[in-house]
């Protein structure tokens, strides 16, 4: 959480921000370089952990790009039958039915079935986590062998980060501007609005100095409203590829985000 301190001190800083649209065609190159050290990395690994593959040549590439996984497609086997796996992340050879090894780097968006896109069915993800939760279940390998086991396990703990991660529109955000290979800082931004500060401080000692839970609540639905319309807009920037501006905005809804935890903590004191 920030101190008042904390958003006074940033409130007394200007910084100017880039230009969007440079930015994020810097941003693209990057983007290639990143995706194809991603192929290379995850080709390593998946190898060292028994899969065959048949390496499919393509020169192809899949729409914006901005998917997460490489575009020269590699054709997986089943490390039990040797069978082509037919899906991509597979879990389960159609085959022989054995569970396979998690696919390092698989998007979480085609994980849990969902289209690349800020505007997330939460409904269809969660049916969807059920159902795989059901399927991987360390329970249900518990008399199968180590190897399977353990496949059970990285499988059940990789779906429930990707769930969580796509659930909340923040982390969802986040998550698709890491897969451009763009990373936000941790902590307070140095080149936010001081306006926008001042009335974050604003809102903090307007929190702090609640005294029934109605005033405490009054500023929850508010911060809703605003979290709601950031949302729309950050949905609009990455639709449009203007990345630093959903950057910008997506740092915004970091700080609401963190007011809206810290009214439910005040209205739990009034409890």
């Amino acid at each position: 959480m920030f101190s008042l301190r904390t958003l006074r001190t940033l409130c007394s800083r200007r910084a100017l921000l880039p230009n969007s649209r440079l930015a994020a065609k810097r941003q693209a190159a990057c983007t290639t370089v990143t995706r194809s050290t991603r192929c290379v990395h995850s080709s390593v690994s998946l190898e060292a952990r028994g899969r065959e593959r048949t390496r499919i040549d393509s020169t192809n590439t899949v729409g914006s790009s901005h998917r997460g996984y490489c575009t020269g497609q590699v054709q997986l086997r089943c490390w039990n039958c040797k069978q082509r796996l037919d899906t991509t992340p597979a879990f389960f050879c159609t085959s022989c039915k054995v569970i396979q090894p998690p696919e390092e780097g698989a998007s979480y968006f085609k994980m849990m079935d969902c289209d690349f896109t800020f505007s997330v069915d939460t409904q269809k993800l969660q049916k969807r986590y059920l159902q795989l939760q059901r399927a991987l279940h360390p329970d249900n390998f518990s008399q199968r062998p180590v190897t399977e086991q353990e496949f059970s396990e990285s499988h059940s703990a990789l779906v429930n980060k990707a769930y969580q991660t796509l659930l909340k529109p923040l982390s969802r955000g986040l998550y698709m501007l890491e897969l451009e290979g763009m990373r936000t800082e941790e902590g307070t931004d140095p080149g936010a609005d001081p306006a926008f500060l001042a009335e974050l401080m604003e809102i903090n000692e307007a929190l702090d100095g609640a005294l029934t839970p109605e005033d405490a609540d009054e500023i929850g639905r508010d911060t809703k409203g605003k979290l709601a319309v950031l949302t729309e807009a950050i949905d609009a920037a990455l639709r449009e590829g203007e990345l630093q501006a959903a950057k910008a905005l997506l740092a915004q809804m970091k700080y609401y985000a963190n007011i809206e935890e810290k009214v439910k903590e005040k209205l739990s004191e009034f409890m």
